[in-house]
């Protein structure tokens, strides 16, 4: 990963060259024997020490890109020295316009300004430059999340398809071993199903009005088998029916319904959808059945999943070994890219 390079303002730059040279001045200004020229003389070699220091701090950290960790004490080093030559060169030429003063106590001086001034130079742009690594760190990170987020979501999305087909060739299997007279309407409306699989498989949300119409067109294949084997009550009020839910969330919680629980004219289930604080309640009374029926796994997991990819949120489930209940969040809008 390459790192991104240091970019500091133009103006940030001079400006604060400027004030250091001012501030380096402010001594003098308060001192009795306060001379104008020597002021302006040692305010003009500061900031410009300060521009030097400036590009040329940039320049040698810019020189490697590649991802660092922690501050270079080497490169650190090197700055320190060069800059002491540098200011020792501003000095003199300090020294040649002002060769009243005395050289030594002055090159002292203005050698330990620079080297705090390089420091905090250094030490700024270190600070940015890590800033900068982090955020491109975390936003390599958040496409990656992105990314795999939105290719399982496509994958998720993918399942519901094979799934229902499963379970669906074997209802009909059943029906043809059975010799139903319903096997043709069943065949028919299984395609009118397919239909709506069509039609909704690139939609990440439809309204649960339009999900209720899927649901019934599988309610009326399952009930091609299992005639009276279980009634399906459905209260949901108008304002829940305009809100949003993923395509076949409602048929696949249902269908995970049947698929659990003894499904018989003797020993019908009842299967009710209402909401209430804001979500929809698929539930069941549990009556297991004694032989699992086979299946590929995907139903709650696949709700689930959507649920957390288009909401951050978890649907809720409880068994307390008498109701099985699924609580699903209202979803108003949607705003997910």
């Amino acid at each position: 990963m390459q790192q991104e390079k240091i970019k500091i303002s133009q103006a940030v730059i001079w400006i604060s060259s400027i004030v250091l040279g001012v501030l380096s001045s402010v001594p003098q200004l308060a001192s009795h024997d306060f001379n104008l020229m020597e002021a302006v003389v040692n305010a003009a070699i500061t900031s410009a020490f300060a521009v030097v220091m400036w590009y040329l701090n940039i320049f040698l950290l810019n020189r490697n890109t590649k991802k660092r960790q922690g501050i270079s004490y080497s490169r650190l080093l090197v700055v320190l020295a060069l800059g002491m030559v540098v200011m020792f060169g501003l000095a003199w030429i300090q020294q040649l316009i002002l060769s009243h003063i005395n050289f030594g106590p002055v090159m002292l001086m203005v050698e330990v300004r620079g080297i705090l001034i390089n420091l905090v130079f250094y030490m700024f742009l270190n600070l940015v430059q890590h800033n900068y690594a982090g955020q491109q760190v975390h936003l390599e990170l958040e496409k990656v999340k992105s990314d795999n987020l939105g290719a399982q979501y496509e994958l998720l999305k993918q399942q519901v398809n094979p799934h229902f087909l499963f379970n669906s060739l074997n209802t009909l299997k059943s029906m043809v071993e059975t010799h139903d007279e319903e096997t043709i309407d069943f065949i028919i409306k299984l395609s009118d199903f397919y239909r709506f699989t069509l039609e909704s498989r690139k939609l990440d949300l439809i309204t649960v009005e339009e999900e209720m119409k899927i649901l019934n067109s599988y309610l009326f294949l399952q009930k091609a088998r299992f005639g009276n084997g279980f009634t399906f009550t459905d209260t949901l009020g108008k304002e829940t029916l305009k809100t949003l839910i993923p395509p076949f969330t409602l048929q696949l919680l249902v269908e995970n319904c049947i698929k659990h629980n003894i499904v018989s004219q003797s020993k019908p289930l009842h299967i009710s959808i209402y909401d209430a604080d804001q979500k929809i309640i698929i539930e069941n009374p549990i009556q297991r059945k004694l032989v699992p029926e086979d299946s590929l796994g995907v139903g709650l997991n696949n709700v689930n999943m959507r649920y957390k990819h288009l909401l951050d949120q978890e649907i809720d489930i409880l068994d307390n070994n008498q109701i099985f209940q699924i609580k699903l969040p209202f979803i108003h809008e949607y705003h997910h890219h």
